[in-house]
């Protein structure tokens, strides 16, 4: 009976080992020279937080659903584009039926602004 476990143990084992063992093997054989230039903020625009309390500008976080929800339909062209013949003339005015109200979106929140940056 518990032969029948052995390749997930095995598959469990090889991926930790996949996973875990670069990190490792970075760890321990690469250089650790921190300076101050390494250390100092990179492509934020400001300093490090010291407190996880303070107030963040709402505008990070719209532009960050904002992107994930124009990336998903992504998400949903590809499966739609392996299966189009099968899916004929139905598929391809579904398809274009959620484009449109995709655009629609995408317009509103131009107009309403939510893709300015001050």
């Amino acid at each position: 009976m518990l032969q029948n476990y052995f390749p997930i143990l095995l598959f469990i084992i090889v991926g930790l080992l996949v996973g875990a063992g670069p990190l490792l093997l970075g760890r321990l054989l690469a250089p650790n020279r921190p300076d101050d230039e390494k250390l100092s903020p990179y492509e934020c625009g400001f300093e490090a937080f010291e407190d996880a309390r303070m107030k963040f500008d709402v505008r990070f976080y719209l532009v960050a659903i904002l992107f994930i929800l124009f990336d998903l339909e992504i998400a949903f062209m590809f499966p739609w584009a392996v299966v189009l013949k099968e899916l004929g003339m139905f598929g391809l005015s579904a398809m274009f039926v959620f484009l449109a109200i995709l655009t629609i979106g995408f317009v509103y929140v131009w107009k309403k602004g939510a893709l300015e940056w001050e």
